[in-house]
């Protein structure tokens, strides 16, 4: 992780112009180094050259997850990774075979299919316990949190491998997110400006990646932080794609993972902040709704790394581990300036999607 921070430390983001086959758009790719090693895992396996990127992502994220954690490969821990598209180049390639030839490929289904993630993962490391995968659109990473957390309390597991993974940088998928009209047309500066309250434009920009983290029941030498609450709630759809001004389901997922505090102990908020009009203001009037006149720090990622659909609740985490870790804030550099906390002791993470359906995570030394 200190690859990590020490990217976040700069005030540069991580997001290109790429050509696409009907447009150039921004996006932001893993580093060219972190490429490398995933093509490695491809080749490294005859069984993996066929699998899309949203997996090979996945298994090189456990990986790396394990070694920290010090878990070894055969243990008996649980596997939830999930993911918002899935195999999303991969499904869109066989997609296109079909059109043109009429007949589609052996691989094209196993390869597809969500569950291929985990089940690739607990292959990859010879895992004993059970498997999940799902989707929950952009907030499936930290309901994978949710659920490791449930089957952790309740007896039937005493450790889970959680996350999240997504590579959705098509053509079609793109698209998609163009056609919502909340891509970033910006010509000028950062093409994100998540957390930026006075911009008037939509500024979404997709990025790619996974994030793991392994969850025990005890804490040990190598724990990096405890996880205190969880919260999580739904709202009643009003529109298919945003949710309500204030955000009634964020405040409802804040309340909950925080029930256990007094809300003044709170330091930072990790917010989800996509860089969308709508998504950012209304995350930041559910916060002042909930804590009032004590705003804790508020920061976000992706005007850095983009959002990663359903891999970016955990890369949320991520960033707000690193913050206990470190005791610093990490700014937004187009926000405005706020107070940095002296002490950073608890850090609420955030993530939520399509729906409106809202998960809040209180991390804490």
């Amino acid at each position: 992780m200190d690859e990590v921070w020490e990217s976040y430390l700069d005030n540069e983001h991580r997001i290109n112009k790429e050509n696409f086959k009907h447009f150039s758009e921004w996006v932001a790719r893993i580093s060219q180094h972190n490429m490398k090693n995933i093509d490695e895992i491809r080749n490294s396996d005859n069984k993996y050259k066929n699998l899309d990127n949203t997996v090979l992502l996945a298994i090189y994220a456990s990986r790396k997850a394990m070694k920290d954690a010090n878990w070894k490969e055969g243990d008996d821990f649980g596997i939830n990774i999930g993911s918002s598209r899935g195999a999303t180049a991969l499904f869109e390639k066989y997609h296109q075979e079909f059109l043109v030839k009429g007949i589609s490929s052996t691989l094209s289904s196993p390869t597809t299919t969500l569950g291929n993630i985990s089940s690739w993962i607990a292959h990859d490391l010879k895992s004993s316990g059970p498997e999940i995968s799902h989707s929950i659109t952009c907030s499936t990473a930290l309901h994978s949190l949710l659920n490791g957390v449930a089957w952790i309390q309740s007896g039937m597991c005493d450790k889970f491998l959680v996350g999240g993974s997504e590579s959705p940088l098509t053509d079609f998928t793109i698209a998609q997110m163009k056609a919502l009209k909340v891509y970033s047309k910006e010509t000028e500066g950062n093409p994100c400006k998540a957390f930026d309250l006075n911009k008037t434009k939509n500024t979404m920009v997709l990025g790619e990646g996974a994030a793991v983290v392994c969850l025990e029941n005890e804490i040990n030498e190598k724990t990096i932080a405890k996880i205190e609450g969880v919260g999580y709630a739904t709202e009643v759809l009003k529109h298919n794609t945003s949710v309500t001004a204030n955000a009634e389901c964020f405040q409802k997922s804040m309340k909950m993972a925080c029930k256990n505090i007094d809300l003044n102990e709170i330091d930072v908020i990790v917010m989800h902040a996509p860089g969308t009009i709508k998504g950012d203001s209304s995350e930041v009037s559910a916060i002042e709704k909930v804590f009032g006149n004590h705003r804790p720090f508020l920061t976000t990622n992706k005007w850095k790394i983009g959002h990663t659909f359903g891999a970016s609740g955990l890369l949320n985490l991520e960033l707000g581990l690193l913050m206990l870790q470190h005791q610093k804030a990490i700014e937004v550099p187009f926000a405005e300036k706020q107070r940095q906390p002296k002490q950073f002791n608890k850090i609420l993470v955030n993530a939520v999607g399509f729906g409106g359906n809202a998960v809040s995570v209180l991390i804490s030394k």
